[in-house]
């Protein structure tokens, strides 16, 4: 199916991204830069995932997105956000470094978006 390669293609391509951010965030900024860009990567990997699941699940039910939905949306979030505070409060994260693995995600989203643009013509 066309969406689970897209979405084993993102997953790979991100943890690439992320892995060569995080060395050079570690080797220019210290452990907290590296940790920072790992965590934000991961975050951002397991929040499309899980986002991913829930949008497959919710088509393949065939009916519109009721409060369940929104539930675990909100739970997912809340999850981001508890992670989140966890790193900046214990130090072990640097936040420029949490948002730039966060920004690896979309990067490459966009990037297999224009792909798939130019291939279709």
């Amino acid at each position: 199916m066309i969406v689970d390669k897209l979405l084993r293609r993102v997953t790979v391509e991100t943890c690439a991204l992320v892995l060569a951010l995080a060395a050079a965030a570690a080797i220019l900024g210290g452990s907290s830069a590296g940790v920072g860009v790992l965590a934000g990567g991961a975050l951002a990997v397991v929040n499309f995932r899980w986002l991913a699941a829930l949008a497959t699940a919710t088509t393949a039910a065939g009916r519109a997105p009721g409060a369940a939905w929104l539930a675990l949306a909100g739970l997912r979030f809340a999850v981001c956000t508890a992670v989140c505070a966890a790193l900046f409060l214990s130090g072990a994260a640097h936040p420029v470094a949490l948002l730039a693995g966060f920004t690896a995600l979309p990067c490459v989203l966009v990037t297999r978006g224009l792909a798939a643009a130019r291939e279709e013509g």
